[in-house]
């Protein structure tokens, strides 16, 4: 499939309700910044969003119970599930840290430097996707394709490199010590990923390299 069949694909498909949004995509080649689908309840800096609210840099999402949104922020994707907290950081309106307090979050990067902070991980990426939890035990995250450096306390930092989500972790603390284990795959899809980077007008390496779709996420 090219890209324009790939979107098709999922449009037909719904693949996580977002016929919708790719069909704006599809239609106008190009998405603005800020909340482009909402079900249920989202809160922007302590303020009830919609579809359509604008979003920026410094800006704290925050969605609520039963509750997921697709957010654009420049050339970076968000997907936020129930109970998500997050915090977007940066300099002249480019995203540089992004902080995850609690939640679900899927998102794609454009390729700048930036941190992701959740818990007493340090995650330093450039242009790749990835699928954050933040639970009360423990971080997992998945790097779906690209490369990450993980740093955390009293631990040597660790370099991730992936194509197609083959290293989750489930990074915890032991006592004053952070651990990175291997962990499983769960609770993201390649054709999220594949919506998100059409809203910022790119295709997931996996999309290029022949291997979606492949029934196997």
């Amino acid at each position: 499939m090219n890209k324009r069949e790939l979107l098709r694909w999922i449009v037909a498909g719904g693949a996580m309700g977002a016929s919708g949004i790719v069909s704006r995509a599809l239609a106008k080649g190009d998405i603005p910044p800020g909340v482009h689908k909402l079900d249920g309840t989202l809160r922007v800096n302590g303020v009830d969003a919609r579809v359509g609210t604008p979003v920026q840099v410094g800006d704290r999402l925050a969605t609520g119970p039963k509750s997921e949104a697709v957010v654009v922020l420049g050339k970076d994707a968000f997907l936020l599930r129930s109970g998500t907290v997050i915090e977007f950081k940066g300099e002249q309106g480019v995203l540089r840290e992004l902080l995850v307090a609690t939640g679900d979050l899927l998102s794609v990067f454009s390729k700048k430097p930036l941190a992701i902070k959740a818990a007493s991980a340090s995650i330093g990426i450039r242009g790749t996707g990835a699928y954050i939890e933040v639970l009360a035990s423990e971080v997992y995250f998945c790097l779906c394709y690209g490369e990450a450096l993980i740093a955390g306390p009293n631990m040597a930092d660790k370099l991730v490199k992936t194509s197609h989500h083959e290293q989750p972790l489930l990074i915890r603390m032991d006592g004053s010590n952070m651990r990175a284990d291997a962990g499983p795959f769960r609770n993201h899809t390649d054709a999220e990923l594949v919506m998100l980077e059409a809203l910022v007008g790119r295709e997931p390496p996996f999309v290029k390299d022949g291997v979606y779709p492949s029934g196997k996420y």
